[in-house]
């Protein structure tokens, strides 16, 4: 049997995600392609935050996120 889906899990391993991303390293790269990654990185991080950040929901099969964006 399946197990079952646990939406807190799922937001936990969005905040292991975030910390990886914050541990990582840079590649040796130079000039632009350098800029690339690291924007990358930081949109990475804060999409992963955000998400493990989140109060997660499942009912009736609709899973939902609910993150506070207000200032604070």
């Amino acid at each position: 049997m399946a197990e079952e889906f646990q939406p807190e899990e799922m937001v936990q391993r969005f905040r292991e995600r975030a910390e990886a991303v914050r541990r990582r390293g840079l590649p040796p790269v130079e000039g632009p392609e350098r800029q690339l990654i690291m924007r990358q990185m930081q949109l990475d991080y804060q999409d992963f935050a955000m998400l493990g950040d989140a109060e997660a929901s499942l009912e009736d099969g609709i899973l939902t996120l609910r993150v506070d964006l207000r200032p604070g």
